[in-house]
C-alpha cells in the first residue's frame, strides 16, 4: 500500500513503511538518487548542495546499515563533492562507473569499454553560438552529454533545438535519454539506474532495499528492485517517490511512500538514522 507523507512531521507513516529496514539494518541498502532527491534541482548544475542535516542522518546511516549508496546522473566523483561524504558508495553516470568507498578514482563498467568518446565527440561538434543564444548548458559527463535548458528565456525554441540535436545523435547511433529540462547523448550501451542498482547489491548479504529518486531515470532503478523481489532475491523493498511538479507522474504511481521534494528526505533520512 502505497503512503504519503506530504506533513515532514508525519514521523508514524514513515516509520511505518521503513519497518523492515529498521528490523534488520545489517541486511539493509539504502539507495538515494541525488538531484531532485537529496539536493533541490538549481539553475546551475554545479550549484547544488544537501542540507547539513540530511548529510548527517546520512553519516549515520552509513554505518548503521550494510549498503548506503548514491546513484546519479552525474560523475561520481562530482555527486561525492556536493554529498561530501566519502564513506558511501556512488554509482555515477545512470550506472557507467561506480565509486567505492574511499577510493580516488571511479571505475567504468566493462561494457563501455570502447564506447567512451562516442557522445563527447558528438557533443564536440555542436555548434556552441547556437546553444549559448537559446539558453543551452552543455554538460561533460565522461561519455555522457547533458544538454540543459533551464536557463532558457524561450524554452519552446530550446526544445525545438534539443529535438533536432536529439534526433541527429540517435541517427548517429547514440542513445538518448530526456529528465527535468535536460537531454543526455549516451553511448550505445544497455546501462541505466537498474543496472547500476544490480551491480552494487550484487555478492551483498542484502535482503531488504529501499530506493528513493524522483524522475523517470529513477523508474529504472524501481523495476530492477521489483524483479529480484519477484526472483525472490529481496524479501522487502522500499520505492520511495520524491514528489515534485516537473517529475513524472509514474513516480508516485509507482511508490511505496511518496515524499513531498528533497525537504520531504529529512524526515525520512532521520528515521532510518535513528
Amino acid at each position: 500500500m502505497r503512503r504519503e507523507t506530504q506533513n515532514p512531521g508525519n514521523a508514524t507513516g514513515i516509520d511505518a513503511a521503513l519497518a523492515p529496514l529498521l528490523a534488520d539494518p545489517d541486511r539493509a541498502a539504502i539507495l538515494l538518487d541525488l538531484d531532485g532527491t537529496l539536493a533541490p534541482i538549481v539553475s546551475r548544475p554545479g550549484d547544488a548542495s544537501i542540507a547539513t542535516t540530511a548529510r548527517a542522518s546520512l553519516v549515520t546511516v552509513a554505518e548503521r546499515y550494510a549498503l548506503t549508496a548514491v546513484v546519479t546522473g552525474r560523475r561520481a566523483v562530482v555527486a561525492r563533492s556536493i554529498v561530501g561524504l566519502d564513506g558511501i558508495a556512488y554509482a555515477g553516470n545512470h550506472g557507467f562507473e561506480v565509486l567505492a568507498p574511499g577510493a580516488r578514482r571511479a571505475v567504468p563498467v566493462g561494457a563501455l569499454r570502447g564506447h567512451g568518446e562516442e557522445a563527447p565527440r558528438f557533443g564536440r561538434d555542436l555548434d556552441g553560438a547556437e546553444l549559448e543564444a537559446a539558453g543551452i548548458q552543455i554538460e561533460d559527463k565522461g561519455p555522457i552529454v547533458a544538454l540543459h535548458w533551464r536557463q532558457a528565456e524561450d524554452e519552446a525554441a530550446a526544445e525545438e533545438l534539443i529535438e533536432r540535436i536529439g534526433a541527429a545523435a540517435e541517427a548517429q547511433g547514440l542513445f538518448t535519454h530526456a529528465g527535468r529540462k535536460v537531454l543526455e547523448l549516451r553511448p550505445p550501451v544497455a546501462i541505466d539506474k537498474g543496472f547500476a542498482v544490480a551491480g552494487l547489491l550484487s555478492g551483498t548479504a542484502v535482503r531488504n532495499a529501499l530506493y528513493a529518486g524522483d524522475d523517470r531515470t529513477d523508474l529504472d532503478a524501481f523495476r530492477e528492485l521489483e524483479r529480484r523481489r519477484d526472483a525472490g532475491e529481496l524479501d522487502a523493498i522500499i520505492r520511495v517517490g520524491v514528489r515534485s511538479e516537473e517529475g513524472p507522474a509514474e513516480i508516485a504511481e509507482r511508490s511505496d511512500l511518496v515524499v513531498a521534494g528533497p525537504s520531504g528526505m529529512g524526515p525520512l533520512l532521520a528515521a532510518l538514522a535513528r
